[in-house]
């Protein structure tokens, strides 16, 4: 891969302002969605489509002080495409025992509505999550969407911007999965390397530099976690020869660059890592949470990847500043170049 410039989140909303897509909350009428809906379309983000019945959301909308001009605002019980929504649900459903009637009745449920336009092509990608769980999200994503075949996993990545340039690319590191998988095989581990490597290039312009995660460097420790990382980086490199990957290493290694070549001599990732794979979610989650409260990160995501079409999962927490960058982060993922 050639030397890229990092774009960081603001050449994100950019890109996403000339393509001009349209995004789906199924979350209709939820007080910070109407606002970063408004947000969207005051700056030209994206089209957003606002799910729920009209007299809800108005009202919702009203309760918020939110004017909905230019905001698409569609009932998923009396929209004109619902049979046609219920029939490509039945069909992708029927072989699991989704009858006709089952389908027809879920069409009407926002969840499911959403990823059926996304389908359907009525819209380009799906932000849900300010109210409903992961697994609400991902469920109808999994069932109507699916994953891309050579991801083989969906699964979740963070970007970490710190407050200083020191480490990864000018201060940007990608942390992944720090959302999804609890206990990756080897096999799914290097699904979800790839995956992130080709997030961070159609996301931030990213030359990735993979350091797959563990509690041992080149042998350094022993253990089923350290064979199954050696595993999953030797798989990355004979299933993509030009990526710049290593492991297993600590994460010091990873990232100082004098450590690095003291554990990893010779190495073109240890010490210069912008891309950090961990073993396992409980490692993850924990890491990006510390990077976040101790050193100061701002952390986006998590971002959903290895999905047909974007589909992103917002924390209950979000404010609507998040729900606006995820929007325009589903915008560029929905870009030809996203999946390549």
């Amino acid at each position: 891969m050639g030397t890229t410039e990092v774009m960081g989140l603001e050449s994100i909303i950019a890109t996403a302002q000339a393509a001009k897509k349209r995004i789906v909350f199924p979350e209709g009428d939820e007080p910070r969605t109407l606002k970063a809906a408004r947000e969207l379309v005051d700056r030209g983000i994206v089209q957003p489509i606002l799910l729920g019945s009209e007299t809800a959301v108005k009202a919702a909308a009203s309760a918020a002080q939110v004017n909905l001009e230019g905001v698409t605002v569609v009932d998923p019980a009396t929209q004109p495409r619902r049979q046609e929504y219920a029939d490509i649900l039945f069909e992708k459903r029927q072989k699991k025992g989704m009858t006709a009637e089952q389908a027809y009745d879920l069409s009407a449920d926002p969840m499911y509505c959403g990823v059926l336009m996304v389908s359907a092509g009525d819209a380009d990608g799906e932000v849900s999550g300010a109210v409903h769980s992961t697994a609400d999200t991902l469920r109808p994503a999994l069932q109507v969407l699916g994953a891309i075949p050579e991801y083989g996993i969906v699964s979740s990545v963070m970007i970490m911007d710190l407050p200083s340039d020191e480490y990864g690319d000018k201060g940007t590191l990608l942390f992944a999965d720090c959302g999804l998988c609890v206990n990756p095989t080897a096999e799914e581990l290097a699904c979800i390397a790839m995956g992130t490597a080709r997030t961070g290039l159609c996301l931030l312009g990213m030359d990735a530099r993979v350091a797959m995660l563990c509690f041992s460097t080149k042998g350094s420790g022993k253990g089923d976690v350290v064979d199954k990382v050696v595993q999953a980086t030797a798989i990355v490199k004979e299933r993509w020869p030009d990526i710049q990957v290593d492991g297993e290493l600590q994460v010091d290694a990873a990232l100082v660059p004098w450590i690095g070549q003291k554990k990893a001599p010779g190495s073109t990732v240890a010490g210069h890592a912008n891309t950090l794979i961990f073993p396992d979610l409980q490692s993850g989650n924990i890491g990006y949470k510390l990077v976040e409260r101790l050193a100061g990160a701002q952390a986006v995501g998590p971002i959903l990847q290895g999905l047909r079409k974007p589909v992103n999962d917002l924390s209950r927490g979000c404010s609507f500043t998040d729900i606006v960058n995820v929007a325009a982060i589903t915008a560029v993922q929905s870009l030809p170049t996203s999946t390549s």
